[in-house]
């Protein structure tokens, strides 16, 4: 959605944050819908004129798959909404709108490959007798026994 920016006023930072806290706190105390049970409240996202926010989610325990845990929380979304508003003192509280946080997941998947790809580089090394290149964490070639490098 292009409502979000990159850059944010100090508020609006500041009511992400308190979203962040008050939404992670009602859904584990006062949302009573069993499709919700476990999860963390990752971050939130308020468009500029604070009519939207956008929480995200990481679900754990694995009772519920993601599309319900979603539907729990949009059915729980104007219990929340009003909620949030009270505790926050805001005239308007945003619409809440929840998303499945996949950054764990694609940053698994990235550093696989990334994995991957050095594996098959000092395969490919190995059979043309080449010297290893570097590990994945910088480190070049393998350690001595004492466990210091043999540069």
């Amino acid at each position: 959605m292009g409502q979000f920016r990159a850059s944010k006023s100090a508020r609006q930072q500041r009511i992400e944050s308190q979203l962040q806290r008050v939404v992670a706190e009602l859904v584990s105390r006062e949302v009573r819908d069993p499709r919700v049970g476990s999860l963390t409240i990752t971050g939130v996202d308020v468009v500029p004129d604070m009519s939207l926010a956008r929480v995200y989610f990481v679900p754990f325990g694995g009772a519920h798959t993601v599309e319900e845990i979603r539907e729990g929380l949009a059915r729980a979304a104007g219990f929340l909404r009003g909620e949030v508003g009270r505790r926050l003192g805001l005239r308007h509280a945003p619409k809440l709108e929840f998303e499945f946080d996949d950054t764990i997941e694609r940053g698994a998947a990235l550093d696989s490959l990334i994995r991957e790809a050095v594996r098959a580089d000092r395969d490919r090394a190995a059979v043309r007798g080449e010297p290893a290149g570097e590990d994945v964490d910088g480190a070049q070639g393998p350690a001595s026994p004492a466990g210091h490098r043999d540069d």
